[in-house]
């Protein structure tokens, strides 16, 4: 029995965790892949909206620019990059001019702070590289970047570090409720209770609260793809660039990272699997098309890698959050898309508020609300890396020469609270893998470093999921073992 159970180890459900370790409760989380950020929230633009584009009133129009504020006191406490590189929304006809000017009324209704409407040559003098086309364009200088699934792991942790509990491999298969108590069973077998369920589940959340509640959700999957950039292309861009809606549609935005690489996408799509991740020709040529609409020259021999992300589109299209009219103590995080990362830090504790007015919750003596730092060698100057050296001589070894990560690094991300199982864990924690080379000349040493440090034969070691073995045995002795599997 626990006090509290988060179905969910995405944003949501890992800044609600973070949020109720404030008070003296139990928390379990139960997630069904094998690591916190496995589904929406590790594939995304990694964008923190200023909080223009939503309708005012709205969740996500309440949401997003409080939220927003806090994330430099959160990057500082939980140590995950961010920053404000601010925003732009480029308007290509004089006669759409109208429309960027209600963009800006919306958004200052929305509580955002500084935006301004600035004209081709200002515009020029941000970013050399703009379309041709560009007549003008709304500034948001609150818009910023993160990297969403380190940002994820960094409140997961300090939930951890604060006596949440996370569960992995725990897909729910049945919730019940059985007078005061929730019970939830796991495709493992295994069954939990709990006093309070928090349904953060992401694509699946329609499914859980329709175990619970006559007030039915339908989440539609809404697949956006995206090409991914070399650093050599830093400062390409140095701002988030959208384009104001036209009868052509939203476009796509082309970012930097907050790691120095550029992103474009996504388009939308919507799918009927939830798992249909696959990219698409089709796809990455509309996005080329339309990113070609707000910049021009683009370097696609520099692309490293494409991939697309799922969004938990409701069609009410606004969040879903509070308690479930008919099912007391359910309380719902549904439909969370964009601005879904943006607003989370603030849904969490909007969630606490639902929770606060029905019990009592007393607050944690000693509730500590900073991560353990994370070394980044990459970051250091020579002065600072002579010194983690001599500490830790495993910093002296690089083992991803693309991003520079060194086997302290990835040590220490195998070890700390939540610590990684898998070679995706280690490249999410450290970026080892992610650079140019896609991992093609360190991924041998991670798999000996995680089998060495996990105390496992180097044939355990796992990519991601469960069955996603990178070796399956010595090379003389593969002729054998494919015998026997004959």
């Amino acid at each position: 029995m626990t006090d509290v159970l988060i179905i969910g180890g995405g944003i949501c459900g890992s800044t609600v965790a973070r949020e109720l370790s404030r008070y003296e409760l139990s928390i379990t989380v139960l997630e069904k892949g094998v690591d916190v950020s496995s589904g929406t929230s590790k594939a995304n633009s990694g964008i923190v909206h200023a909080g223009f584009d939503a309708e005012p009133g709205t969740l996500k129009g309440k949401l997003n620019a409080k939220s927003n504020a806090m994330f430099d006191r959160l990057a500082k406490e939980l140590d995950f990059p961010f920053r404000r590189s601010g925003a732009l929304v480029l308007c290509f006809d004089e006669a759409d001019m109208p429309k960027l000017e209600e963009l800006k009324a919306r958004g200052e209704k929305n509580g955002v702070e500084g935006l301004t409407i600035i004209n081709r040559d200002e515009l020029l003098k941000l970013e050399p590289n703009i379309s041709d086309n560009a007549v003008a364009a709304l500034y948001a200088p609150t818009s910023g970047i993160v990297c969403p699934y380190e940002m994820t792991m960094a409140f997961a942790e300090n939930a951890v570090q604060n006596g949440a509990e996370f569960k992995f491999n725990e897909k729910a298969v049945s919730v019940s409720k059985d007078g005061e108590i929730f019970t939830v069973k796991t495709e493992s077998g295994h069954e939990y209770k709990s006093k309070i369920l928090i349904n953060a589940a992401g694509l699946y959340a329609d499914e859980i609260n329709n175990m619970l509640s006559e007030r039915k959700l339908k989440i539609q999957p809404r697949k956006g793809e995206y090409s991914l950039f070399d650093k050599a292309v830093f400062g390409f861009v140095n701002h988030t660039i959208f384009q104001l809606p036209t009868k052509l549609g939203k476009g796509v935005l082309v970012t930097p990272t907050v790691e120095g690489n550029m992103l474009i996408g996504p388009n939308a799509e919507d799918v009927d699997d939830k798992t249909d991740v696959s990219t698409t020709a089709e796809g990455h040529k509309e996005i080329f098309e339309k990113a070609e609409l707000s910049v021009k020259n683009i370097p696609y021999k520099q692309i490293i890698k494409s991939f697309s992300g799922l969004r938990a589109h409701e069609s009410g299209d606004d969040f879903i959050i509070g308690e479930a009219p008919d099912c007391e103590n359910f309380i719902n995080m549904a439909g969370i898309e964009s601005p879904g990362l943006s607003s989370a830090p603030a849904i969490a504790l909007m969630v606490v508020d639902i929770i606060k007015e029905k019990h009592s919750l007393r607050p944690k003596d000693k509730f500590n609300p900073c991560r353990r730092p994370v070394i980044r060698f990459r970051d250091l100057d020579n002065e600072e890396r002579d010194r983690v050296i001599k500490e830790n001589p495993a910093y002296g070894r690089i083992v991803c020469r693309c991003e520079t990560v060194t086997e302290g690094e990835i040590i220490d991300a195998i070890h700390r609270p939540l610590g990684a199982t898998t070679v995706e864990g280690i490249k999410r924690r450290t970026r080892a893998g992610l650079g140019r080379c896609q991992s093609g000349f360190c991924s041998p040493k991670l798999v000996e470093i995680l089998a060495r440090e996990l105390g496992v034969d180097i044939t355990e070691v796992r990519n991601s999921v469960n069955g996603s073995n990178i070796l399956i045995g010595k090379d003389k002795l593969i002729g054998d073992i494919k015998d026997e599997k004959r």
